[in-house]
């Protein structure tokens, strides 16, 4: 049985402002009905990534095609096929609930027939339900957030891109617009995430990690965790930043990084650093706890991404 071909690709991808290039050639592929995730701190890309997949912004150099249509030869034509939710989504604060959503569906020419079913289904997701008359300019962060990606759902979009959807939400609210979320990629659609928080990528199937517009890896969040070759430990310790100054050289820690009340030490060697290191640090009057290797988070991955890169 043939595979089916990927719904959004990126080939060479690149944007350049004056003499800086903020995206530079990306190239990977989005498999229908995928949750991806486009991961990394800000200045890595990923909005300027986003925006030239809505059809936003032109390309410098390379080209994506969503749904079969190049973003850089018909850009209009990509917009049919995609919702696209910025960090600034055009709510009407003046407007209510209920309003915003209708409007949208006007905008979109949702069916007059289809949505009753579809506004009592992206309610019932959303729990906005109870507030379709209060204003939206009198929601929370986190309900405001809920209600834009409502809005840009009311077509039932192939492709969704989000830009950062949870940043400044609150736990609760950003728990139920993953919530959301993954209901939609249930239903098939095809999501692309971009995202600051490295604790979320979990949750994509798959995620590129990107740093000055570079593409560092792409692949399963466990895929890059099993391929870190290098030895992670925890040290417990309770002057976490006077220790990481000895740890930092010590024979064997390749790098050392402050995780709360801890340091996360990329070694050589398990074996023969720890007791090295523990040594070294009581030696400085540190007191270790106890020392052992871990599981490398992502963000040990992709603090020893960008050093390769380096």
């Amino acid at each position: 049985m043939t595979a089916a071909p990927p719904l959004v690709e990126l080939e060479g991808l690149t944007r350049r402002f004056g003499d800086l290039v903020a995206v530079d050639a990306l190239t990977f592929a989005v498999a229908r009905g995928e949750l991806f995730g486009l991961v990394g701190p800000d200045g890595a890309g990923k909005t300027t990534t986003l925006r030239m997949l809505a059809g936003v912004l032109r390309p410098s150099d390379g080209d994506a095609r969503l749904a079969g249509t190049s973003v850089r030869r018909d850009p209009e034509r990509v917009k049919h096929a995609i919702a696209y939710m910025s960090q600034r989504f055009g709510l009407y604060t003046d407007l209510t609930v209920a309003e915003n959503l209708d409007f949208y569906a006007d905008l979109y020419r949702v069916p007059r027939a289809e949505r009753p079913a579809r506004l009592e289904r992206l309610y019932h997701f959303s729990a906005l339900g109870p507030f379709q008359d209060r204003l939206a300019g009198q929601l929370s962060g986190g309900m405001r957030q809920k209600l834009a990606l409502s809005c840009c759902l009311v077509h039932e979009p192939a492709i969704l891109l989000l830009d950062e959807p949870t940043f400044g939400v609150d736990p609760i609210s950003r728990r139920d617009l993953w919530l959301i979320v993954h209901e939609m990629v249930a239903h098939g659609t095809t999501v692309i995430v971009s995202t600051a928080y490295l604790d979320e990528a979990e949750r994509f199937d798959r995620l590129a990690l990107l740093h000055r517009g570079r593409t560092l890896a792409v692949d399963t969040a466990d895929a890059l965790q099993a391929a870190m070759p290098l030895a992670i430990l925890a040290v417990p310790v309770a002057d976490v930043r006077g220790a990481r100054v000895i740890a930092e050289t010590t024979a064997g820690v390749r790098r050392a990084a402050v995780f709360g009340d801890r340091l996360h030490l990329t070694v050589d060697s398990e074996s023969e650093t720890g007791p090295r290191i523990a040594t070294a640090l009581r030696a400085a009057g540190h007191e270790p706890g106890e020392i052992r290797r871990i599981v490398p988070s992502l963000e040990d991955v992709f603090i020893e991404r960008i050093a390769e890169a380096r």
